[in-house]
């Protein structure tokens, strides 16, 4: 008896570290890789039916891409301390809400654009660290090559989605420029920046779209 448990708890030890192993949290690059995977999946799927339903389409977006996505802090460095400090919590939750739903309406309409022309996650870096990079490549309906950088911190031991920049166009920043403009437009009133965000997103996406238009991607 004594010797069959001897041998049991060798077993056990000798287990544990791939036990381990295989409850790691997912790496950046994994992260990045599964999400468009799973994302492209599922437009290929249902595309038809999205172009019929966008909230049906924001609804899957927010389902796949909306887990890996650190929207409590992305929402804090957009308003910037400068009005963070300021907001009630009910305030920052619906801005929050709101950023999300902003953000795949930003990209919304181009995925339902994209016809598998090509998206290629490059290799991962070093991710020793909690804040890294992760690269991907987009090929347009023109052929033309479009760089994306995926900024990823890990909180809480796991990596979530930062900030992303589009053929050097940092879509963090374009949005924290966007809120700045809109409450000085607003008179500092926050709930109107808040709720008339939807607003600010389209104007955001206007002025990407035309820098990207004037920028020359990469061939």
């Amino acid at each position: 008896m004594i010797s069959t448990l001897r041998r049991g708890l060798l077993v056990l030890l000798a287990v544990l570290p791939f036990m381990a192993n295989a409850m790691a949290a997912p790496s950046a690059h994994d992260i990045v890789q599964d999400t468009t995977t799973r994302l492209l999946a599922d437009l290929s799927a249902n595309k038809a039916k999205y172009k019929q339903d966008p909230k049906g389409f924001y609804d899957a977006l927010n389902t796949i891409v909306g887990p890996v996505v650190d929207a409590e802090g992305i929402s804090k460095s957009i308003m910037t301390v400068k009005y963070s400090r300021n907001a009630t919590p009910a305030q920052m939750k619906t801005f929050e809400d709101n950023f999300k739903r902003g953000l795949f309406q930003f990209y919304g309409n181009a995925l339902l654009e994209y016809n598998n022309q090509g998206i290629v996650v490059d290799p991962a870096k070093d991710e020793s660290g909690d804040r890294t990079t992760v690269g991907m490549t987009v090929k347009g309906s023109n052929g033309a090559i479009y760089p994306v950088s995926y900024t990823l911190e890990k909180i809480n031991g796991e990596w979530k989605l930062r900030n992303v920049i589009i053929n050097g166009i940092n879509i963090g920043k374009l949005f924290r420029d966007q809120f700045s403009d809109a409450m000085q437009r607003n008179g500092n009133n926050l709930d109107a920046t808040i709720n008339g965000w939807a607003g600010e997103v389209a104007k955001a996406k206007e002025k990407t779209e035309a820098e990207t238009t004037q920028k020359k991607p990469a061939q």
